[in-house]
């Protein structure tokens, strides 16, 4: 693993930086407030090119890696415009049917993720079950003379309204066991039987957060992706990825919101000198960098292993680049906002919403503890301990 990126990813992250602060937070923030979405800069980053970077060539994409459009979601979150859907829709959906969907589906699939007119949403948790995938209930039977029909429900599924379809995680029942076996099913958000309904946030963001609802859908066999027997493997193929791209969300925002402190601690002046000369505020802010260069350091090296083919070893290194990226993004906010006095919970500084969105990354794609867990049992050989 080489610690420097190569000059075609240097390139994509100034083009992109680029573009996001052509927008900039307060477009963000604007849409975010209206209940509206960043249709705009989705659009004009599909139409570059820089959604589809990790799609095959041969469907329209880049053909790179995860780790290039890790560094474009890391720069659209340090530019101020984080767009939640990247980790949901070209990273896990687009991943898993290019690398399990039949031909067809990757015939109908692939061409629009890599210019952004797909968007897809990815449905794994419910209610009841929580972290314990091992619960789902959402169940898939087949239909007499093909095709399935899925019931169920699901808990805080990003971006429903904005998406073309849903790649749902359901059960299917083994013919040779009986026991119920975990299947990926692409569900477009107009069939008959699926609804879905907003859940209220105390949350500032441009994407949010669903219910879904599958009464007796409908689905023609095609809609499985892959195998039934390979649907593990296919769902940590995404899974992987969904942790990398979380790692550089939150990465993302903590350079914004250091960059925001660093810049007000210089010109900032109490005293006859900068706040920043005072060690009380410029330490902390040195151990925040500190942090960042490390959890990048992580999500590099998550995705360099993922992109190699080592997906059990890209599984260790995603959830402790996911913890340190989350971790770094709470301490970065705060230390921010402190710096800032109160004018870091003014509107006109564009931190104080921060406070609330970065906690996230501490809860999904997965929790701190269950990637403690992850650490203990797979890193440690510990106990298992749930």
């Amino acid at each position: 693993m080489n610690f420097t990126e190569p000059e075609e990813r240097l390139a994509l992250r100034k083009a992109v930086a680029e573009l996001g602060r052509s927008y900039g937070y307060e477009y963000y923030l604007e849409r975010a407030r209206a209940g509206g979405h960043t249709d705009d800069l989705w659009d004009e980053a599909g139409r570059l090119g820089y959604l589809g970077v990790s799609v095959p060539e041969e469907y329209g994409g880049g053909g790179a890696g995860i780790g290039d459009l890790a560094a474009v979601c890391e720069e659209f979150c340090a530019a101020g415009t984080p767009m939640l859907l990247m980790v949901v829709s070209p990273a896990i959906c687009a991943t898993v049917i290019a690398r399990f969907g039949t031909d067809e589906q990757k015939q109908h699939w692939l061409p629009g993720f890599a210019e952004g007119r797909v968007r897809m949403s990815f449905a794994i948790t419910e209610p009841d079950a929580g972290s314990n995938s091992h619960k789902i209930t959402t169940t898939a039977r087949r239909k007499e003379g093909g095709g399935w029909v899925l019931n169920g429900s699901k808990v805080f599924i990003s971006g429903v309204d904005e998406a073309d379809a849903v790649l749902v995680v359901g059960r299917t029942e083994d013919a040779r066991t009986g026991k119920l076996k975990p299947a990926l099913f692409i569900v477009p958000t107009d069939a008959p039987g699926l609804e879905y309904t907003r859940i209220p946030m105390d949350l500032v963001s441009a994407d949010s957060q669903f219910s879904l609802f599958l009464d007796d859908v409908t689905l023609p066999a095609d809609a499985l992706v892959g195998s039934e027997d390979a649907a593990i493997a296919q769902l940590f193929a995404g899974l992987n990825p969904e942790r990398i791209m979380g790692a550089a969300f939150s990465i993302g925002i903590a350079r914004y919101a250091l960059d925001k402190g660093v810049r007000y601690a210089k010109e900032r002046s109490v005293w006859g000198a900068p706040i920043g000369s005072h060690q009380g505020l410029a330490h902390p802010l040195a151990q925040v960098k500190i942090e960042l260069e490390l959890a990048k350091l992580m999500t590099q090296k998550a995705a360099a292993l993922y992109d190699s083919g080592d997906d059990f070893g890209a599984g260790e290194a995603a959830n402790m680049a996911k913890y340190a990226g989350a971790e770094v993004a709470i301490k970065a906010v705060d230390q921010a906002v402190q710096v800032h006095g109160g004018n870091g919970l003014a509107s006109e500084y564009g931190l104080g919403t921060l406070l609330g969105a970065v906690r996230v990354g501490r809860i999904a794609p997965v929790s701190r503890e269950m990637v403690l867990n992850f650490v203990a049992q797979h890193s440690l050989d510990l106990p298992k301990s749930y």
